[in-house]
């Protein structure tokens, strides 16, 4: 590193990629971690890097070598024992933006946008000693100015150390708007329950459906337990039926009556069939949102449902061919076609001429070992449900079946970084990197506290 002590803003460090000495990466940067109070400047003890099994792990700030270009470089092996937050440290990321604090030198409370570290000179040891804050709107109310924003040293403020009734979200969001719903839900998921609260409510009610899906089941519940209940009828209704009717039947049932009832009937219809079925059957799994066509639609048409870049990926690979009605329930099921079968055609072919009528749909009683052995002889990722008039309930894909085939916390667990086989290290405590050789070291970190050096 350069020996002018180089300053960094936080929220430029969000997502960038983590490389070993050897050039290969190893992770992305999720937060950093810093402890308040103890010195005049806040010390920076290193970095939450997520690997690429989206465990979480903590990289001491003494092996970082390089920090520039949009890069971090570290110095030996990342040790991957699951990273636990400590009494008095702070994420500065997921904690410190978005508070109110104070200006001593005027009394006047301003928020924090971001916040910058530097290196001390000839060390590998970093500190907090600046802060990027907005002052309130002039002329108060909505239509007042954009209040002025401006960096100050650290020790001109006062008032981290406050508990903050309501801490606002709009920078910590912007620091992570790129995410996937996954990751979002994986950044959610380590946040302290309160902050967690904040941030889903400032997010859009598409994004927060796309959230909460990707969540462990105890984490959507609290969520959608802290929410209005008008707003988590509408989220719900963003959702995927299968999704929404999984969360409501982890709900009392007066609770899940209500949100039923909150919603729009189009919407909680499908939801409502769905939580009817017996858990662990095949109609219990299904999405009651698979492509359907008539059997006079074309390939151009069935191609360009295919194309959209909402559509998840086992429910583009094959169309359903029905009679009408087009909506689940449908008219009399055909057949299906196969998306590869699509690509051979003309586009002026119609659907109706090339169906597959070889692969027997499956009752909605279907169980879940059975509907496994279905997918898996015919080399398939989703499967049609139908009912005794051969009407389309929906499908059944192969992401579902693996939901439900994985123990029950296997969201948890990847989020928590723990390996669902039980082996690799488990458990708190900092680990710094050994050895001069590259990559992740997969083992449990040495007994006896924080190896940072």
């Amino acid at each position: 590193m350069a020996a002018s002590a180089p300053r960094v803003f936080v929220s430029h460090l969000a997502g960038t990629a983590v490389f070993d000495p050897n050039g290969d990466q190893v992770g992305r940067v999720r937060d950093v971690v810093a402890l308040l109070g103890r010195r005049r400047l806040p010390s920076v003890l290193g970095l939450v890097v997520e690997v690429v099994s989206r465990r979480r792990v903590f990289l001491p700030m003494t092996r970082v070598t390089g920090m520039e270009s949009g890069q971090i470089i570290t110095t030996g092996v990342l040790n991957i024992r699951r990273f636990e937050q400590r009494p008095n440290e702070h994420l500065v990321l997921g904690e410190l933006l978005d508070r109110r604090v104070t200006l001593q030198e005027t009394d006047e409370q301003v928020t924090v946008l971001d916040v910058g570290m530097h290196r001390l000179p000839a060390r590998r040891e970093w500190e907090i000693d600046r802060l990027f804050v907005r002052k309130p709107r002039r002329g108060g109310g909505l239509r007042g100015r954009r209040g002025e924003t401006l960096t100050v040293e650290w020790d001109a403020v006062t008032g981290f150390a406050l508990v903050e009734p309501e801490q606002g979200t709009a920078n910590l969001l912007a620091t992570f708007e790129q995410l996937r719903p996954a990751d979002l839900a994986n950044v959610l998921h380590h946040l302290s329950e309160k902050r967690r609260a904040e941030v889903a409510a400032a997010l859009h009610d598409d994004r927060l459906a796309d959230v909460l899906e990707e969540l462990p089941e105890d984490d959507q519940v609290e969520i959608i337990g802290k929410l209005k209940d008008e707003r988590a009828a509408v989220v719900l209704e963003a959702m995927d039926p299968d999704d929404a009717a999984d969360l409501l039947g982890e709900l009392p049932e007066d609770e899940r009556d209500h949100l039923l009832g909150l919603m729009q009937p189009q919407e909680a219809a499908p939801v409502r069939r769905l939580l009817a079925y017996e858990e662990g059957t095949a109609g219990s799994l299904m999405t009651t949102d698979p492509i359907v066509l008539r059997p006079d639609a074309t390939v151009a048409e069935a191609l360009a449902r295919v194309r959209d870049e909402d559509l998840p990926a086992p429910l583009a690979s094959q169309v359903y061919v029905c009679r009408p009605p087009d909506e689940t329930p449908t008219g009399r099921y055909l057949g299906v076609v196969h998306f590869q079968r699509l690509l051979r055609e003309a586009p002026f072919v119609l659907v109706g001429g090339i169906v597959d009528t070889g692969l027997n749909p499956l009752p909605p009683s279907t169980s879940l070992p059975a509907l496994t052995s279905y997918l898996a002889a015919y080399n398939i990722v989703s499967a049609p449900v139908v009912d005794e008039g051969r009407h389309l309930l929906g499908a059944v894909t192969v992401d579902d079946v693996l939901d439900h085939l994985l123990p029950d916390d296997w969201r948890e667990a990847v989020a928590m970084g723990t390996p669902l086989d039980g082996a690799g290290a488990a458990g708190g405590g900092r680990a710094g990197a050994a050895g001069s050789g590259g990559g992740v070291l997969p083992g449990p970190a040495p007994e006896g506290g924080r190896q940072d050096g």
